[in-house]
């Protein structure tokens, strides 16, 4: 048990001693892709799911109608069984909301008067916007869930592509890993032909390259985690100042501990792939003369 932890350790040393920095870095640059894909999609996601999936009509009510026609239409709307829920928005109420917008309250203001009608907020899920429209004292009918479902949509396709981003350049990650594990066997010919001719085995001789491809893409892990770390705080310093235009507080956020272990771990794991890939492939080639 000894002599075999001896010989990882050893193997261990050797192999991190040839650590590209190179290679680290092309590696981390090719894992920041999608991990920073990844970090962008998870900080917009709660914003996402704010907005309601469910079909959400907005209608407003004409500026001439009295308010026994608005409470009528209230009384309507909540007596037709395919509205799920209705929620009356006086405009005086829908002002003050306005007026909390930063950069609104003094064009509100200069105004003189509340420019904004009575509305109703319904939720149904059928698609009855257009019979809606047609109610006595309505001016105008907007259907808000377009945006959500359109939202959902482009999320579900962002996913995607940075799926088939991650499969793309984890495949190349193993590529390199692979020819730069060939380049050291083929380096490195005259020294394994003498230790195969005193005896060693394949493992014994391969095990220094699986601890390089395994450091190799461990060091790239790390690596792409700094980059994503790097890009996310120059975008966060320009988000900032247009969040804060808005009255937000929106940052970009890093990945969760547990995201950001899955990076290291998953390239380390393809690159010690790549380099099982390349010395079975090139080392069993290579026998003694």
């Amino acid at each position: 048990m000894i002599a075999w932890l001896r010989h990882h350790g050893q193997a261990l040393r050797l192999g991190s001693r040839k650590v590209s920095v190179l290679n680290a870095l092309v590696i981390g640059i090719a894992l920041s892709l999608p991990a920073a894909g990844t970090a962008l999609i998870e900080s917009l996601r709660p914003a996402g799911e704010r907005l309601a999936l469910e079909p959400r009509i907005s209608l407003f009510v004409a500026p001439q109608a009295r308010r026994a026609e608005v409470e009528a239409l209230g009384a309507r709307l909540r007596a037709d069984r395919r509205i799920a829920s209705v929620r009356f928005v006086p405009r005086e109420e829908a002002l003050k909301e306005m007026s909390e917008v930063q950069g609104l309250s003094e064009v509100i203001g200069a105004l003189g008067r509340n420019p904004l009608p009575d509305a109703f907020v319904v939720t149904s899920k059928q698609d009855i916007a257009g019979e809606l429209a047609k109610l006595p004292g309505v001016a105008h009918v907007q259907a808000d869930a377009a945006w959500a479902r359109r939202l959902a949509a482009a999320a579900a396709i962002a996913q995607l592509g940075v799926a088939v981003l991650a499969a793309l350049l984890g495949a190349a990650l193993v590529a390199v890993t692979f020819n730069t594990i060939r380049l050291q066997i083929l380096t490195q010919r005259d020294e394994i032909e003498v230790s195969k001719l005193l005896g060693a085995t394949d493992s014994f001789i391969g095990r220094p390259f699986y601890y390089l491809g395994l450091l190799q893409g461990l060091v790239g892990g790390v690596v792409a985690l700094a980059i994503v770390g790097a890009v996310l705080g120059l975008l966060n310093r320009e988000v900032r100042v247009l969040a804060e235009s808005y009255g937000s507080n929106f940052r970009f956020a890093f990945l969760p501990l547990s995201e950001a272990g899955l990076v290291v771990l998953l390239a380390a794991v393809l690159g010690w792939l790549g380099a099982w890939l390349s010395v079975h492939r090139h080392l069993r080639a290579i026998e003694p003369r």
